[in-house]
């Protein structure tokens, strides 16, 4: 082949490899645009309670409404986004809007964004993306809200659905509390064995007359509440869990406010 040839041939390939790189889409294949209506973007927010000491971080911002809107509550906010237009539509809006100085965009991949930091993550992604992101989410402090439009996030049930125009779930993340518990209480000791899927538990509570069940074992972020039935009185125990400890106060018949706190620590 020719010298002349050869460089056409060259000149040819790169004017179609750019061609091609330039038609490639900006986002993730399996991430598709669509933006959220403003009134469910205010929904969204409210169910997530969202306040001036937050840190909010929308995957998948598109122009930015979500993250915007929560700057205008006081909060900080970051959008994450591959698109540039996308991007720069939504920087320009946080700058007419006032809150630039609270509210970021990123060019980022979503599933390489650290979460580490955020209160709240707020989605509108395909229910395969919620269910890939599940994991990351379950690894954070307990007590972040994650708040969804549209889509669930497998069989991890949501502890709220607002169903008042477009379906909005929200999670919050439940603190890790399976496993055997070394429950004090006042002079009584005894343990408790915990279960637990998600933010639902169940358990029994060995006591020097048998094994029981745990009665209304509720689980919200870090606070923990179950009943136990001691001496023949039902006693509800409302705590925190604090990684292997959990202390709070035991209320019923028969306990005096003074003699009701107990704690536990996980064998």
């Amino acid at each position: 082949m020719q010298p002349n040839r050869l460089v056409r041939l060259a000149l040819v390939t790169a004017a179609l490899f750019a061609l091609l790189s330039s038609a490639a889409p900006a986002q993730r294949p399996d991430v598709v645009y669509e933006p959220t209506p403003q009134e469910t973007v205010t929904r969204m927010l409210n169910l997530a309670r969202v306040g001036a000491g937050d840190f909010v971080i929308d995957l998948g911002s598109g122009d930015g409404r979500i993250p915007i809107m929560a700057g205008r509550t006081g909060a900080r906010a970051l959008g994450v986004e591959l698109d540039e237009k996308l991007l720069e539509k939504a920087r320009s809006a946080a700058q007419s809007a006032g809150v630039s100085g609270r509210v970021s965009f990123r060019k980022e991949d979503l599933f390489r964004t650290s979460l580490d930091d955020a209160t709240v993550i707020t989605l509108y992604l395909l229910p395969e993306l919620n269910v890939r992101l599940r994991p990351r989410i379950l690894s954070l402090r307990p007590g972040t809200r994650v708040v969804s439009h549209q889509f669930p996030m497998g069989d991890w049930r949501p502890d709220t659905v607002d169903d008042n125009g477009g379906r909005i779930y929200l999670w919050i993340v439940p603190a890790n509390v399976a496993g055997r518990w070394q429950i004090r209480h006042g002079d009584q000791r005894f343990t408790v064995d915990l279960r637990q899927q998600y933010q639902e538990i169940s358990g029994t509570v060995a006591l020097a007359g048998g094994t029981q069940s745990l009665r209304d074992a509720r689980l919200q972020g870090n606070d923990i509440e179950f009943s136990i039935e001691l001496g023949g009185r039902v006693t509800r125990f409302r705590g925190t869990v604090a990684g292997n400890a959990m202390q709070g106060a035991g209320d019923g018949p028969g306990f005096q406010p003074t003699a009701g706190a107990w704690q536990a620590s996980r064998q």
